[in-house]
């Protein structure tokens, strides 16, 4: 397997960074909302043409809400997986153990960071904008899934973080500063979290039969559509919220519209832009390389 990532390494640039929530967002840090906070990369909100300039502004805020909702949300999940599998050589004395533990406090901190943001924009955007949940049953129905699948999920997110950023988000000029500039914090200790996760799916690989490994991988696919559907329910939670921002409804044809394109948007941010990134077929290559074409065709139907 890859030795092109250490635990020491990772650690080493982790205690490099260093910031607090309350420097990011906060009663004196307000979010602009007169700036979308998405790129359009992401939120495919000109496609849809029977909007006005003003509702696709809003639709990309509501977009953007559900963004930092959604991390929100798989860190709920992300951080009791990292919790059971630091345990076992949690003795503080080896690079792998604080490496974790590492990961595991910055994934809390985000999960801190995402809901004082949710606070945020709920007071000030004047909408209640719905998102999918509980946290806890997503969490549970996850982590009831074999260790290397959800490492594989896990590790789909944390390579997703970072397309999004990189190829997306850093470059685009018109976003809220604000909210661009949690974007890039977080970033910043994903870059990590996405090396330490290859390093803790090849640990868990190591341990697998072959059988075994192509039970994770299956149960990483029903993953992948039980997210789907979730993508699905956003979809159609932001068309009633940006409903609720114009008074009124959309037509049949424009409702529908509406929902083909939005699900797809949420295919390719939360799943296409994850199994189609080159890191994570890499992995893919190593634990089972004859399931690489399978994995590239399944990501165009989320592109």
């Amino acid at each position: 397997m890859t030795k092109a990532f250490s635990f020491e390494d990772c650690l080493a640039r982790a205690e490099r960074i260093n910031w607090r929530v309350d420097e990011l967002i906060g009663p004196d840090k307000r979010l602009d909302f007169s700036k979308p906070f998405m790129p359009e990369a992401l939120a495919r909100t000109a496609p849809l043409d029977f909007l006005t300039a003003d509702e696709r502004l809003e639709l990309n805020q509501i977009r953007g809400n559900a963004y930092l909702v959604m991390f929100g949300l798989v860190e709920e999940f992300i951080l009791p997986f990292l919790l059971d599998h630091a345990r076992p050589q949690a003795t503080g004395e080896s690079y792998r153990s604080r490496a974790m533990l590492q990961f595991a406090a910055e994934e809390a901190k985000h999960i801190h960071l995402f809901r004082t943001f949710a606070a945020a924009f709920a007071e000030e955007f004047g909408v209640r904008c719905k998102t999918i949940g509980p946290p806890e049953a997503i969490a549970a129905h996850v982590l009831s899934h074999p260790p290397l699948s959800v490492a594989l999920l896990i590790l789909h997110i944390e390579w997703m973080s970072q397309r999004h950023f990189t190829e997306s988000i850093q470059d685009e000029q018109q976003l809220d500063p604000r909210f661009k500039d949690l974007l890039l914090h977080h970033w910043m200790e994903e870059q990590q979290h996405a090396q330490i996760d290859t390093l803790l799916v090849e640990e868990i690989a190591a341990g697998c039969t072959p059988a075994q490994i192509d039970e994770a991988i299956e149960g990483y696919k029903r993953l992948g559509a039980f997210l789907d559907e979730g993508l699905r329910q956003q979809a159609a939670f932001d068309l009633e919220a940006l409903e609720a921002t114009r008074g009124k409804p959309f037509g049949k044809a424009e409702r529908e519209r509406f929902m083909a394109v939005q699900h797809q948007a949420n295919r390719w941010t939360y799943v296409g832009s994850g199994l189609s990134h080159p890191r994570f077929i890499e992995t893919i290559r190593r634990l089972k390389p004859n399931a690489v074409a399978e994995f590239e065709a399944m990501a165009e139907l989320f592109a």
